[in-house]
């Protein structure tokens, strides 16, 4: 069985398109899997990468032998907000031929906002009966990456590069055998200042594993299984050559209160009210996190793109011995670690009236 391939680049020519590399695939579904119920849906990958990143031809999976094959393309090229409607109605259909397929890989155009995509897996109340969200990977080209990411744009918007990288749970640097070791590195350090949590792989003419890409559950409870180790390995702030989009990390023990932690939340995704030290308006791009919630024996895993977030108690519980704790990860601009802590702490540990103390009316970013 194969998965549904999404949305063509718009910089592919079909007619001197090479023969797509058939690319094997076992169906495999682990125990987690069967008791969380997201075996019998439908996973769905982001496939994003700024222009030229990866190679310009097609996916196709093979199993058995036999090509399978499903093309969703949109005139426009792109699967997001401002095409919503024609999108879920073409993947409506698409899971009507359910049980042919396994998996669904969407391949955004270059200039796509990944984000946007994502985001509505979250929110369509049919499609999460069917789907859900596997992951998000960008592929990033190693001769031009370096350019595009550092890209500056007007009026202080975050470039299509950097905003897809910030968001990728894998990130690939294509083309490795085209440039220097030297530039190779540098990219790897720049995207690592971006995005300290995603998987970096290098690669050439796109080949990777598909152990590596797929069944990632990065947006559901079962990543929280993985998330522990990995939150110990993020690293902490790093320069950055835009000084823009960082990622961030602290923790703090003890146990969270659930009203409050959504209202910590909130503010950042939802009011924009939080600034930094320079006066700057805090934009978070994704957030992810392990919390320790008040009276839930479960570790809770904090999910969070754009402006919409999730809690969800994950398989795996606070052990009697160990202290609790709450981890957190943000991805994004402007961001400053030490207000962003105490701004937990004095939410999530205090009162509401503590809360009011943070944050005025004057201070709401517009």
């Amino acid at each position: 069985m194969l998965p549904a391939v999404g949305s063509v680049d718009e910089e592919e020519d079909s007619a001197e398109e090479e023969c797509p590399e058939l690319v094997p695939i076992e169906a495999k579904q682990s125990e987690e899997e069967e008791k969380s119920g997201l075996g019998a849906k439908i996973p769905v990958t982001i496939i994003t990468g700024y222009l030229g990143s990866a190679l310009e031809k097609s996916l196709a999976v093979s199993h058995g032998g036999e090509l399978y094959e499903e093309w969703l393309e949109l005139r426009n090229g792109c699967l997001c907000c401002s095409v919503k409607d024609n999108g879920l109605r073409a993947i409506e259909n698409l899971m009507q031929k359910k049980g042919k397929f396994d998996y669904i890989l969407l391949e955004t155009t270059g200039l796509a906002d990944p984000g946007a995509v994502a985001s509505m897996f979250w929110v369509d109340a049919e499609l999460g009966s069917d789907i859900y969200l596997d992951g998000i990977i960008t592929i990033v080209d190693s001769k031009y990456g370096l350019k595009h990411l550092t890209e500056e744009k007007p009026d202080g918007l975050i470039n299509e590069a950097t905003r897809q990288v910030a968001l990728a749970d894998i990130i690939l640097i294509n083309k490795t055998d085209l440039v220097p070791e030297e530039d190779v590195k540098k990219l790897r350090t720049t995207i690592r200042a971006i995005n300290g949590l995603g998987q970096i792989l290098e690669t050439q003419r796109s080949r990777v594993h598909l152990s590596n890409v797929l069944d990632l559950h990065a947006f559901d409870s079962l990543s929280g299984i993985s998330l522990q180790k990995k939150l110990q390995h993020v690293p902490g702030t790093q320069p950055h050559l835009d000084q823009s989009i960082v990622t961030i990390t602290f923790e703090v023990p003890g146990n969270a209160k659930e009203e409050q932690l959504n209202i910590f939340i909130q503010n950042l995704l939802w009011e924009k009210n939080v600034r930094n030290k320079d006066n700057h308006c805090m934009e978070v791009i994704r957030l992810k996190g392990l919390v320790s919630i008040k009276d839930k024996s479960q570790q809770v895993i904090v999910q969070g793109v754009h402006e919409l977030y999730d809690l969800e108690e994950t398989p795996v519980s606070w052990k009697d011995d160990t202290e609790r704790t709450n981890r957190l990860v943000l991805i994004g601009r402007n961001l400053d670690k030490d207000i962003l802590k105490q701004l937990f702490i004095a939410t999530v540990t205090q009162t509401e009236k503590r809360w009011t103390t943070h944050f005025k009316e004057d201070q709401v970013c517009t």
